[in-house]
């Protein structure tokens, strides 16, 4: 996507490495009085692959990737007369590389679906009691959060573990730092404090410097090597600046609400859904509800259920594909949305359907669980997708609305589900609320605008930062359709 706007700063523009667990991009951001614009220069696939024994990321293709697509990023600057002013980073959350004293990844990192931390919540509760937990850190539990993964470590003597965004900076730049928005998803980090819960480190036999220090977004991480600067055509004084590198931060600082109480649904591969708060909420009914309070951008609180996504349908068109069937998605959607409603439901959170496998066969097998009959058409199966999410959708925004005390009148879908007019019609539904769908780009955004804050090309909270989002860019609302309720 491009957008024309004025320029305000002198032909500065920032590059925006933003990675997905299916596939990533570098983007250069451009900001002026008309709002951000963004140009894709390089795009790449991600996945999980099974490497030395279990489901891990091909971090060395995905860093050479990132390579490439900073190297595309200063050639177009280049061309246009620009000037790269500093490169964010943003990618999934919990997932960590280990590296050694030299700072050599010891490893390929695992993936969070690989089942190897399953084994670990057991010994790690009987160390620090769920509540104990929930009441430091104010974390959703999910089998796979770093803190489980740690305890399937089988050694940790000597390597120091760096997330995902944290590790490809430091390749960049030599600098070890760890991202507060994405350190708060780590189950080891303090959401009152802003800091790490060294306590939880002691308790668990893990050293305290196991992860680097703390930085947040706006902050220098260092400035590139010589020898990346040199390979990927950069000046070496060009920074990498922190912004919310959990990629659910970086979107909902890129929220386009023009309201102070909204819910968000940041829809892609997952479904992140909730609210943004001023102070976490400890309570034991929301622990019970299973809700997570994580680090935003300007230490604002992302109260949130990590909710399944959108990864049920790509992995059920993965299997159509294979046996044959290769429909758009456009078609795919127009037919599901044919049908009538009442269709049967499943549990998009179901830990059942977190690994790859023939996905169609799963839900329709979670749907008999049900006593419900879900036949073996593309169609149904799809529909019954986007009926269980908008409902889960529903759930979700209604309890964090009680559990923080808070009413919203709006929602805002970003992310690629906003493009999904089906999925947002039938939220706006099961909410009864106007559903704002868009951007689409909001992770680019919230990291682009971030730079842009900290290169001082603009101003302010944000408020401000996400007017820019408001005046830049096209978005669709949905209202509810009493009839369909």
């Amino acid at each position: 996507m491009s957008t024309s706007f004025g320029d305000v700063d002198g032909g500065k523009v920032f590059a925006a490495v933003d990675i997905g667990a299916s596939s990533g991009r570098v983007i250069l951001g451009r900001v002026g009085d008309g709002g951000v614009g963004l140009e894709v220069v390089h795009r790449f696939p991600n996945g999980v692959a099974e490497i030395d024994g279990g489901l891990r990321w091909d971090f060395d293709a995905l860093f050479a990737e990132v390579l490439r697509g900073l190297s595309a990023a200063a050639t177009v600057a280049a061309v246009q007369g620009e000037r790269i002013a500093s490169i964010g980073i943003d990618t999934w959350a919990v997932d960590y590389g280990l590296v050694n004293g030299a700072g050599g990844l010891v490893a390929q990192p695992f993936s969070y679906r690989d089942d190897r931390s399953r084994t670990a919540v057991e010994p790690v509760h009987r160390e620090l009691d769920p509540a104990r937990l929930y009441g430091t850190t104010g974390l959703q539990f999910l089998q796979f959060n770093t803190i489980y993964q740690l305890g399937a470590e089988p050694d940790l003597s000597g390597l120091q573990a760096l997330l995902i965004p944290d590790l490809i900076a430091f390749l960049l730049t030599g600098q070890r730092w760890t991202e507060a928005t994405n350190a708060s998803t780590t189950g080891l980090f303090d959401a009152v404090a802003g800091e790490w819960a060294t306590e939880f480190f002691t308790a668990l036999g893990l050293r305290k410097d196991l992860f680097p220090p703390l930085i947040q977004p706006g902050e220098t991480v260092g400035k590139l090597l010589p020898q990346i600067a040199a390979q990927v055509g950069l000046p070496q004084d060009t920074p990498v600046v922190a912004v919310g590198s959990h990629d659910t931060a970086s979107a909902v600082a890129a929220v386009p609400a023009q309201e102070e109480d909204f819910a968000y649904i940041s829809s892609g591969t997952w479904s992140l859904v909730g609210l943004e708060l001023k102070h976490p909420v400890l309570t034991e009914a929301s622990r019970e509800a299973n809700f997570t309070n994580e680090r935003g951008v300007d230490a604002t609180i992302r109260y949130l259920r990590n909710m399944g996504g959108l990864w049920l349908l790509s992995e059920c068109q993965r299997t159509w594909a294979q046996e044959g069937f290769q429909p758009e998605l456009s078609a795919l959607l127009t037919a599901a949305a044919a049908l009538p409603p009442g269709g049967p439901q499943v549990n998009p959170d179901d830990s059942y359907f977190i690994a790859p496998d023939n996905m169609p066969d799963r839900i329709r097998a979670a749907a008999r669980r049900s006593g419900d009959i879900l036949p073996d058409d593309p169609a149904a199966i799809t529909r019954c997708i986007m009926d269980s999410l908008a409902a889960g959708y529903a759930r979700t925004i209604r309890d964090a609305e009680r559990l923080a005390g808070r009413a919203v009148d709006v929602v805002h879908v970003v992310g690629g589900g906003s493009q999904n007019k089906l999925l947002c019609q039938l939220t706006a539904d099961a909410t009864g609320r106007k559903v704002v769908a868009g951007p689409v780009e909001a992770t680019a955004l919230g990291n682009v605008l971030v730079q842009a804050r900290a290169a001082g090309a603009v101003a302010g909270g944000l408020a401000e930062l996400r007017r820019l989002v408001v005046h830049g860019h096209d978005l669709q609302e949905f209202m509810p359709e009493l009839s369909r309720l």
